[in-house]
């Protein structure tokens, strides 16, 4: 495995980084609410994207790639806002191991 260049020119799109957090509702289960961990800058790339129909509807999806720094609180689970756009995270991973920049994999579901 090389080691990944990347023009940080590339690394312009301002995206706000999301956590889950869950309150107890006091009746056994819980609620669930998104609080802002950063901003980031980051290079969006879609890469894929797939339609499928269920209860006569057509649901969409994108798959993105999204590179940005390195950071160690990124996690699969959180997610990436930016003008109501929502990219789930699914994959987070260094790509050349040199703690530079992650890859994340996210998705974001037709609205």
């Amino acid at each position: 495995m090389g080691i990944m260049f990347i023009d940080p020119g590339r690394l312009r799109t301002e995206l706000m980084l999301e956590a889950a957090v869950t309150t107890a509702d006091g009746a056994g289960g819980h609620t669930e609410d998104w609080q802002v961990v950063a901003t980031v800058f980051a290079d969006v790339e879609p890469v894929g994207e797939a339609s499928r129909f269920g209860a006569g509807q057509a649901h969409e999806t994108v798959t993105h790639r999204v590179t940005l720094r390195f950071r160690e609180d990124v996690a699969s689970g959180m997610r990436f806002v930016r003008d109501g756009r929502v990219l789930d995270i699914v994959t987070v991973r260094d790509a050349d191991e040199t703690g530079r920049y992650l890859v994340c994999r996210a998705r974001e579901e037709g609205r």
